[in-house]
């Protein structure tokens, strides 16, 4: 079969792979539409904290079952949504209903060969059926699910004052379901059609722009309270950093990206605030399931975040394209087969 191969930093390879053998409690999939994300890019730049070469990345993924256990429910031909996440179902986390930080956590397209190929063979418990998606609904459920974890673990009330950092599609899904939730969502980015975006699609309703003067802006926002709850979703350093200013007193900060770094922040200034700092990891089967009712009942506007196409072969120059220009993209998906 056909795959797409990251052999290396900044090398991608259009490769005849072996096809992939199902094991016992695994399904047979045709991958249909992988979303391209954020963790696609920087394996391909080098900088994931996860990752060892050579890679199929891919973890945003769609596809329509070929064979099944003997009794599954899954039936050939079906349309599933892929919960990457693969557990070992035995651990601290997993024992305490949190697979989503598995010890031994196995994410396909990081820790093992992802999706950006023709067929992958997935574990029976990590796909959901896709009922009335349609391939690009069921291929935006992971990122989505990912601001719905964020959410759900920042214990979000109604009428809080939120300010989500960046504006790519996890914190775009961010900023959508703490707007779900009853927040008052602003979000800040230093690129101005993603403020704008993300201002008319009516995810958020206010868009501060990041930069040397956002300190400011922040203070002018809240009448110089600080935001309630803050979210980080840029995976840069700086930004993370600067974050920690941006929460009120008695607020919490969720850091919903990763860093290979050390985020550093200064001790007087969180403990005078009673900050709350949170990590937010993946997402469970219960932020799958907010996002599916979230596209089923119209709530998410994927026509304004599903901006870019391309297929296995073009997908060889395009991610490089987009990996160093992202001007106007939000979220591309591989077509397959």
């Amino acid at each position: 079969m056909r795959a797409v191969v990251c052999r290396a930093p900044g090398e991608l390879a259009l490769e005849d792979r072996p096809e992939p053998e199902r094991g016992e409690g695994e399904v047979l999939v045709r991958v249909r539409r992988m979303g391209i994300c954020g963790t696609d890019f920087h394996i391909y730049e080098g900088s994931h904290p996860y990752l060892h070469y050579p890679r199929i990345m891919g973890h945003e993924l769609s596809g329509e079952v070929l064979e099944a256990p003997p009794g599954s429910p899954l039936a050939p031909g079906e349309t599933v949504i892929v919960n990457p996440y693969v557990s070992c179902g035995a651990c601290i986390a997993c024992r305490s209903g949190k697979p989503n930080c598995c010890v031994r956590i196995a994410v396909l397209g990081v820790h093992r060969d992802g999706g950006m190929c023709e067929r992958i063979a997935v574990p029976e418990g990590n796909l959901y059926p896709a009922g009335s998606l349609t391939l690009d609904q069921a291929a935006s459920i992971e990122f989505l699910a990912i601001g719905a974890h964020a959410v759900a673990r920042s214990g979000h009330a109604p009428g809080v004052r939120t300010l989500v950092v960046g504006a790519g599609p996890i914190g775009l899904g961010t900023a959508l379901f703490a707007g779900l939730a009853g927040g008052d969502v602003s979000i800040m980015d230093r690129d101005e059609d993603r403020l704008g975006l993300a201002l008319t699609s009516g995810i958020a309703r206010h868009g501060i722009p990041a930069g040397s003067g956002s300190a400011e802006l922040v203070h002018a926002a809240t009448g110089g309270d600080g935001f309630d709850v803050v979210f980080d979703a840029t995976g840069n350093l700086a930004s993370m950093e600067g974050a920690f200013g941006h929460v009120a007193h008695g607020g919490a900060l969720v850091l919903v990206s990763v860093v290979a770094e050390t985020v550093r922040f200064s001790d007087p200034e969180f403990h005078k605030r009673e900050m709350t700092v949170l990590g937010s990891r993946n997402a469970l089967r219960a932020d799958f399931e907010r996002a599916v009712a979230a596209i089923g009942n119209g709530r998410v506007p994927l026509e304004h975040l599903l901006t870019h196409r391309t297929s296995l072969a073009d997908a060889l120059a395009d991610l490089p394209r987009w990996a160093t220009g992202k001007g106007g993209l939000v979220k591309a998906l591989v077509e397959i087969g």
